[in-house]
């Protein structure tokens, strides 16, 4: 299972970890190949301001907001995303 990192005060978690309505930051893709490209194709990028809206009754997918869109994702993806919680 993933931590939860604190680096000074910063709080650096995996997005599968979010709950709803918490809001993080990206710093990094863990993912290779296909999924890598995925979510930068899908503008989950490094930088990238997101909110974390819901998740599913049995907890997969997730739903987040990102860009101006809303986007859901499967927990498997969602975990190479490390995020700057900014709550």
């Amino acid at each position: 299972m993933n931590e939860v990192q604190r680096t000074g005060e910063v709080m650096e978690k995996s997005l599968d970890q979010f709950t709803a309505g918490e809001r993080g930051r990206v710093l990094s893709i863990s993912a290779e190949g296909t999924i890598r490209r995925r979510l930068f194709d899908m503008g989950v990028t490094p930088g990238v301001e997101l909110v974390m809206k819901r998740t599913a009754p049995l907890g997969d997918p997730i739903q987040i907001s990102l860009r101006g869109y809303e986007l859901s994702m499967r927990k498997s993806e969602a975990v190479s995303v490390k995020l700057k919680v900014e709550n």
